[in-house]
């Protein structure tokens, strides 16, 4: 299987090749490193390793422990490799090739783009951001679902989101989100991972990957023009 980690270590020659060593003595073949950030002599990189699905993954953590200056800031399971510019390319292209279905490829590509587990498209009323609480249905303006990828929730974790720009925060259950808005339509898509029935060791989202995240909506607004605002508009008439 795959297994991601998320590590900061001493920004210096020969930190990363310590990791490296640690991981394949422990059995983990690294298949991609993503550098997230190099900042004040510290770096941030997401590794992903084929894992035995039979191994637990605390193994993989007892070498790492010991390198200096090495810390692990997250553990969870990958389902496919994330290329930080090849796939962003590749998911507005299918979106630009099939419009109609638009959404429900942004839905289904947007959690592996990330390293996520969901993702859902709302449609917000201009209430909503001014301090809607999710799940509660007696407010309100409320989002309305206009997608969502497999293992969504039917109902959206309470967070406060508001503002809606894009950002990352953690829901009341553990649930760690990241949100980016179309600019049009009232419409955010947010992606999740960990809480209930996650990946208890998932890290919370980077701001590099609530950049990319920005970055995919934000094109693929584009690409759909006003379809976006079809969408929202339709959602939050029948809701």
């Amino acid at each position: 299987m795959l297994l991601r980690l998320r590590v900061a270590l001493p920004d210096r020659p020969g930190s990363l090749g310590q990791v490296a060593r640690a991981l394949g003595a422990a059995g983990a073949d690294i298949v991609q490193v993503v550098v997230l950030e190099r900042v004040g002599g510290r770096a941030v990189d997401d590794f992903t390793v084929v894992w035995p699905a039979s191994a637990p993954a605390d193994r993989v953590l007892s070498g790492l422990v010991a390198v200096p200056g090495v810390r692990v800031d997250g553990v969870w399971r990958g389902t496919e490799l994330s290329e930080p510019s090849g796939r962003e390319v590749t998911v507005v292209g299918q979106i630009a090739a099939n419009p109609e279905l638009g959404m429900s490829t942004l839905v289904d590509a947007v959690p592996g783009a990330l390293g996520a587990e969901w993702s859902m498209a709302l449609a917000v009323g201009p209430d909503w951001a001014s301090g809607w609480t999710p799940g509660d249905d007696s407010t309100p303006g409320g989002p309305a679902l206009v997608g969502a990828s497999w293992r969504a929730p039917s109902v959206p974790p309470r967070a406060e989101i508001a503002p809606v720009r894009p950002r990352a925060t953690t829901a009341a259950d553990g649930t760690h989100l990241a949100i980016a808005p179309f600019q049009r339509g009232g419409l955010v898509l947010v992606v999740a991972r960990g809480g209930p029935g996650g990946d208890a060791g998932a890290p919370p989202f980077h701001r590099s990957e609530v950049d990319r995240l920005a970055q995919i909506v934000g094109a693929a607004a584009a690409v759909l023009g006003d379809q976006v605002l079809d969408l929202a508009v339709a959602e939050l008439e029948t809701a």
